[in-house]
């Protein structure tokens, strides 16, 4: 008779910042039932990994299925995976901190459920040639990945019934391949369409090796499989179907494999993550050619047969298809050195390391079917433990502030200049426009420029097609892969797609037509008359005293054909959260300018239509103040924006009276429930007519003071 290994592997996972009440309906929908289910059939064995966040969280709220796990553990159905232990993308984390968070995790495993794992899930299965030896070095026998990434070097399925051993320097790890074909019938498919994959693969020798490992969450938490994988009992009957066919299915753990099999080769895989996350990588244009080249090779009768060279991007482009993504990750190696570089013994280190860890959290690193960057508190979550760790780092080692640091932060080959103090950390950027990249209000631990530019996503032409719930979605007993599904969230999103001509910050110098609204602003339906948008500034100066950091920056720019020389001073208190911004016009050219003054700011508040997050005049809460509110008023000075959950309390004051703008920026993404608009922050613009004639000047002076509202 001829027989197959069947390992099967579940990746549980919830990202850091995540809300609790998502914790929650995942334990009730799937890390519960499906526990409770495979109780119910010991001959059943399965290979799990648990995130240190999602087992930190059970830990607190339900450690009675920890007890579960441990149990099963005792009873051999278990095996316990390791990976890093707040999810990171390995390969772009250094090296330390690849091997700290494997560690962390295996000791937790083991101090959980006593059981030394010997291998690991890699997050996103994101693959580079660099980390086995980063793995074997963190005691790492295994790890798993696509058989995409197998395909890449020219193997075909036939090829792929076995593990690979493969290594980087003489260092050494074995990989196996997930059967990409499983992976759409578990859970979506009869058992017996499992059955037949199994069969097709099964060998007289029964030494061959069939893998499939995915997401825990796709058994209960992605739309429409609880009531298919419980309700309608398919995690019931596929444990059955398996144990009917137990006298030619062995299932076994990867552990067990690697002790009972030989490796089929060596192999040296390609740059790859799974064929989705590939595809979003792309750049927006390249995103929607690959999908129609997908389309043309199925259409064809071809895709089979060529689909091992189709492949889309890398996934450290990411971050350049969004720079949030690379600041995001800058800061977190700024973070990653400084504690690196610190000389204080390790233990002392511990909590700055565990905030670093926990910034390393790849959710918001990157964007596809599922919200990822485009959730702001996923965003927050990161930035608020990196802005953490350089607080403990600051207890540890006092320095005198402020300090001046000017180097090519974002390695874009032009300088920024970085401002640290005690309570706030300021970033600019002179070559983007004199721009504040970063605004650090350390009391709250929270970035407050943490916001989303609005672009163009290669799946916003599937909008049209988008059904809101109810309009015939989950008929029949069966569930639809999250990466089928076209729904949007509410109607009529397609009005709320605008899209910026710049990096959503603050400080971005506007001159428009006079004639300009704020509703065309919103809108991005407005002409710009000037140049200094994304345009370099000249570094005049950056000096800093005991009391306050001094930049001053200058373009010489142009309205239509006119020539102006635009300087900007901005001076950042030492010891409090204040900033101030001092702007000087001058006409250097020979004739009359005559435009308005648009000064632009952005703030990330997270929530636009929470009773405790609301606009104020600068003391009290505006009428209709809500932060996802536009209006426009006239001959106002002053404008505060208030977040009661998270202490924040910002002020804004012009020295001259101001036409004001407030306009939400929201943008429209796809998460697992499909379209949805998002709130990603409060955009602020001070207004005034300019008229110069030639060599006059013109000034303002803008304050602003972040501070912990009263209770």
């Amino acid at each position: 008779m001829k027989k197959i290994k069947f390992v099967l592997g579940i990746h549980n996972h919830q990202p850091i910042g995540n809300f609790d009440f998502v914790f929650e309906e995942a334990y009730q929908k799937s890390y519960l039932p499906f526990l409770e289910t495979l109780e119910r059939h010991p001959a059943i064995r399965i290979s799990i990994h648990f995130t240190g966040i999602l087992l930190d969280w059970l830990e607190i709220n339900h450690p009675d299925l920890l007890t579960k796990v441990r149990t099963l553990v005792g009873r051999g159905q278990l095996e316990v995976m390791s990976g890093g232990y707040y999810e990171p993308i390995l390969s772009v984390i250094p090296e330390h901190d690849r091997i700290g968070q494997i560690r962390k995790l295996s000791d937790r495993v083991h101090t959980l459920f006593n059981y030394e794992p010997k291998g690991m899930w890699l997050a996103e299965r994101v693959w580079e040639p660099g980390l086995p030896g980063s793995l074997n070095k963190a005691g790492m026998q295994y790890t798993v990945v696509d058989d995409t990434h197998f395909k890449y070097t020219g193997l075909q399925d036939r090829d792929l019934d076995g593990y690979f051993m493969t290594e980087d320097n003489g260092l050494a790890v074995k990989i196996f391949p997930i059967n990409k074909m499983l992976r759409y019938t578990i859970p979506f498919q009869d058992a017996q369409a499992t059955i037949n994959v199994l069969r097709d693969f099964a060998s007289e020798d029964g030494q061959k090796v069939v893998v499939f490992a995915d997401d825990g969450e796709k058994f209960g938490v992605w739309p429409d499989t609880y009531r298919h994988v419980y309700e309608n009992g398919w995690l019931e009957n596929f444990f059955t179907a398996l144990e009917n066919e137990s006298s030619w299915i062995e299932m076994v753990h990867f552990a067990e494999v690697i002790e009972q099999v030989r490796p089929k080769d060596r192999i040296y895989l390609p740059t790859a993550s799974y064929a989705e996350m590939m595809h979003w990588a792309l750049f927006t244009e390249s995103f929607r050619n690959y999908e129609d080249f997908e389309h043309m090779l199925a259409d064809q009768g071809k895709l089979d047969q060529y689909g091992l060279f189709v492949r889309g991007g890398f996934w450290r482009n990411f971050m350049t298809k969004y720079p949030e993504v690379n600041l995001m990750h800058k800061k977190m190696l700024r973070v990653s050195n400084k504690i690196a570089a610190s000389s204080e013994p390790a233990a002392a280190k511990s909590k700055a390391l565990d905030h670093l860890w926990a910034g390393q959290c790849n959710c918001p690193y990157w964007h596809g079917v599922f919200g990822g960057l485009y959730l702001s508190h996923l965003r927050h979550a990161i930035y608020s433990n990196l802005i953490e760790a350089e607080k403990e780092l600051d207890k540890l080692t006092p320095a005198k502030t402020p300090q001046i640091e000017i180097y090519d932060y974002d390695l874009d080959g032009e300088n920024e200049i970085l401002i640290d103090s005690s309570k706030q950390n300021i970033y600019i950027s002179p070559f983007r426009g004199g721009v504040l990249l970063e605004h650090d209000f350390k009391p709250a631990s929270k970035n407050i420029l943490d916001t989303m530019t609005r672009r163009p996503e290669g799946y916003h032409n599937k909008l049209a097609q988008a059904q809101t719930p109810g309009q015939n979605n989950g008929e029949g007993n069966g569930a639809a892969s999250i990466h089928d599904l076209v729904i949007a969230k509410e109607a009529g999103l397609e009005k709320y797609l605008n899209y910026d001509s710049y990096l959503r910050r603050s400080l971005i110098d506007h001159f428009f037509e006079e004639q300009t609204t704020f509703t065309e602003f919103e809108q991005s339906r407005y002409t710009e008359q000037g140049d200094f948008i994304n345009a370099a500034y000249n570094i005049v100066s950056a000096e800093r005293s005991d009391e306050k950091a001094v930049i001053i920056l200058g373009r010489d720019g142009k309205i239509g054909d006119q020539v102006l020389h635009l300087q900007k001073t901005i001076e950042i208190s030492g010891t409090t959260a204040g900033t101030g911004f001092h702007y000087r016009l001058t006409n250097t050219g020979d004739y009359g300018i005559n435009t308005k003054l648009g000064i632009e700011f952005n703030f990330g508040l997270q929530a636009g239509h929470a009773h405790d997050r609301y606009y104020t005049d600068g003391r009290n809460r505006l009428q209709e103040g809500w932060l996802d509110s536009a209006a426009s008023g006239q001959n106002q000075t002053t404008i505060g924006l208030r977040d009661e959950y998270m202490r924040i309390d910002i002020k804004l004051s012009a020295s001259r009276p101001a036409e004001i703008w407030r306009v939400p920026v929201q943008t429209i993404s796809l998460s697992e429930a499909g379209f949805e608009r998002v709130y990603q922050s409060s955009c602020i613009v001070f207004l005034w007519p300019i008229s110069l004639v030639p060599g006059e000047t013109w000034q303002v002076d803008l304050t602003q003071i972040l501070d912990t509202p009263a209770t």
